[in-house]
């Protein structure tokens, strides 16, 4: 009887160990990229690290088709407006084989800006992506890009929302 109770109260404790780490929060944080963002739990990986060359970075949620992250930078022209900017980036990838755009909306995080959405054909399968244009200042916009098979992409877009939420700056020291 003993050890049942001992064996109960150990298991207990080692799945609610177990249930934490599975919700753990980390924090993106790099010498060569300027900006820090949350990572809402650890199954996102990453497979681009930043450099002094390319500040750019990638993570990957699982498998690629389940959900890929770019960080890209970008300039605006004074006279632009944010939705110039996304026109300028759906030209881009607009030749995607199925390509069909979807609805542009408001976003509001650390940055506010606009989140823009599409879908398109890769090997077959139904993908969708999901870019978050978040204004830094008056010429500096950063696109968060994330692609992945439609229905995965849609499943997980409590956590692209999350990261794009706590997107932000470094402090200058």
């Amino acid at each position: 009887m003993k050890i049942n109770k001992n064996s109960l109260l150990l298991s207990l404790i080692l799945g609610l160990f177990l249930a934490f780490s599975a919700f753990s929060q980390t924090t993106f944080s790099d010498a060569n990229a300027d900006y820090t963002f949350d990572l809402p739990n650890n199954t996102w990986e990453m497979t681009v690290k930043p450099t002094a060359i390319s500040p750019n970075v990638e993570y990957v949620y699982g498998d690629r088709r389940d959900g890929h992250l770019k960080i890209r930078k970008l300039s605006l022209r004074s006279d632009d407006l944010i939705s110039d900017l996304i026109e300028r980036e759906e030209q881009k990838i607009q030749f995607l084989k199925g390509y069909v755009a979807g609805k542009q909306e408001n976003f509001s995080g650390t940055f506010s800006g606009n989140v823009f959405n599409y879908e398109y054909l890769d090997s077959g399968r139904n993908m969708s992506g999901r870019l978050y244009f978040l204004k830094a200042d008056a010429s500096t916009v950063y696109v968060l890009i994330f692609t992945g098979e439609r229905d995965k992409l849609r499943s997980i877009r409590n956590y692209t929302d999350a990261i794009a939420r706590s997107f932000e700056l470094k402090k200058a020291k």
